[in-house]
């Protein structure tokens, strides 16, 4: 995990857009330009640029300015640290569903 703790509503909240989505889609093949990631969408450049604030508030994604091109990177750290959330959610609710299948086991043996 990072030294820092991600903030998951942030991810959440960048997570929710498909736009946004498609783009760290995209990103997990590599760096690419803002206007390659802007091409397929159809939006326009302001909108791509809103999305892409969103990802980088999130730490998702970062950018950086070569000459007169933008560039996006990924940060597959953050979902890193997302992944150990889901993880540790999927593991307390399948606890409980292991107890409550035991529960629903032992009543149906009473009867």
């Amino acid at each position: 995990m990072a030294k820092h703790d991600p903030d998951l509503s942030l991810i959440f909240q960048a997570l929710s857009d498909p736009t946004r989505r498609g783009f760290l889609a995209r990103l997990g093949q590599g760096a690419v330009p803002v206007s390659e990631l802007a091409r397929p969408t159809g939006l326009a450049l302001p909108t791509v640029m809103r999305h892409l604030g969103v990802l980088e508030d999130a730490a998702l994604i970062r950018t950086e300015k070569t000459g007169r091109t933008r560039m996006c990177h990924a940060r597959p750290e953050t979902l890193a640290a997302t992944e150990g959330w889901l993880a540790d959610q999927r593991a307390l609710w399948e606890a409980r569903t292991d107890r409550l299948e035991a529960y629903v086991a032992e009543l149906m043996k009473e009867s």
